[in-house]
Formats: C-alpha cells, sequence, structure tokens
C-alpha cells in the first residue's frame, strides 16, 4: 500500500501518527510524507527562534529514524493558505506515487498553517478512499476532536519518541515537553481500545476493500 502523510511543518507528522507511520513502514508499505512549508520561525519581535536549515536538518533526521520518503514544500511557516498552488502540490503527490491512503491534519485545529494544510488535503485527496486526521497539538479549539479510529503502535512507540526527539531544536525550546504530553496520549488511547498505546484519528473516510478469493 502507497501511503502519504501530510503536514504543515517538520514535527507535525511526527507528533500526529510517527508511530502508525512507523507501523506501516515495518509492514513493508511504501510511505511519504509532505511537509508544506520551510518550518523556520521567529518570534514576535523578530528573533529567529528556529532557522529554516536547522529545521529541514532535524527534519531529515526524523524521516529516516521513522523510514520515510520526505518530500518537501516551500510555503512559509505561518504564511501558509487554502490556494489552489498548496492543491496542485498534493494532488501531483497523490496521482505520481499513486497514494491510497491519507493522514493529515484535523481539520478543527485551531493553528493557522495547520487549518490551511487540512483544508487543502480535502480537496486534494478527495479520490483517496481512505483519509484519517490527526492531532499534533493540544490547543482546544471550538469543536471537539472525533477520535474514532485507533491504530496500536504498542512496538513502534520507541521510533515515534525517536522522531520526535530528532527536533533537538524543537526539544530545547519546550523542554521535551512534547514526549510526555505525546507518551501519556498514546497510553490513554490506548487504554481505551484494551492495548498498551495507540494513536488515535477522526477518520474522514474508510473504503474495505474486499476479500480476495
Amino acid at each position: 500500500m502507497n501511503i502519504l502523510a501530510i503536514g504543515a511543518h517538520f514535527d507535525d507528522i511526527e507528533l500526529g501518527c510517527g508511530g502508525a507511520l512507523a507501523k506501516h513502514v515495518a509492514e513493508g508499505d511504501r510511505v511519504f510524507a509532505y511537509v508544506a512549508t520551510v518550518s523556520g520561525f521567529t518570534s514576535p519581535d523578530n528573533r529567529i527562534v528556529r532557522a529554516n536549515d536547522t529545521a529541514l536538518s532535524e527534519g531529515k533526521k526524523a524521516m529516516e529514524i521513522l523510514g520515510v520518503e520526505l518530500i518537501c514544500g516551500n510555503f512559509n511557516t505561518l504564511q501558509i493558505e487554502f490556494t489552489e498552488e498548496l492543491n496542485v502540490q498534493i494532488l501531483r503527490i497523490i496521482e505520481g506515487r499513486k497514494i491510497e491512503k491519507v493522514y493529515t491534519h484535523w481539520i478543527g485545529d485551531i493553528h493557522h498553517d495547520h487549518s490551511a494544510v487540512a483544508k487543502a488535503s480535502l480537496h486534494s485527496c478527495r479520490h483517496v478512499q481512505r483519509m484519517l486526521m490527526y492531532r499534533s497539538n493540544w490547543y482546544h479549539s471550538n469543536v471537539d476532536f472525533r477520535g474514532n479510529f485507533y491504530v496500536d503502535i504498542t512496538n513502534h512507540l520507541g521510533v515515534k519518541m525517536e522522531s520526535i526527539r530528532a527536533h533537538a531544536s524543537e526539544m530545547e525550546r519546550t523542554r521535551e515537553k512534547w514526549i510526555e504530553f505525546f507518551q501519556n496520549e498514546a497510553e490513554n488511547a490506548g487504554q481505551k481500545i484494551g492495548v498498551k498505546y495507540a494513536e488515535v484519528f477522526e477518520m474522514v473516510k474508510w473504503l474495505e476493500s474486499p476479500r480476495l478469493a
């Protein structure tokens, strides 16, 4: 199966569905990750918090850990919009790689870039038969995340955590809060479904293929 994970920034995919991607790779699927922005950003006083080259270097390392082929977009961080340019970039990947399943941002995410990428994903992946949305932050929205699809990542949590730690600059900035938070999320999701660790998604659509005779 050909899998595509779509994220606005380097680290979104690792946080939201890194375990599921590691599981796909272990099962022999071809897995691609499209990151829409260059992912560097500055503070409100125009101080560089994360340089573009640092974000790229850390992002490449994280994807190597997951065993995923990285495809880079060229949009600026915090300036991405739901435009035809973004739609076309995603659609070309879908068609060129014959993608059969997509993971993308949750449409209710309040982050500007996440929301734009989610809308573009819904539009550009409308002919893909399996699609799941993930959360990659912990901020409240005015709508609820309806987690209704679970993936057992018990054997792959370590790879997920290693890929997150590859973003050393972000780990330093956040004092590794992501590690504890997302491991707790995986444990809580696993408790709900009867496994040790799981990732939970909101399902957009899912076509079950017929059994082979």
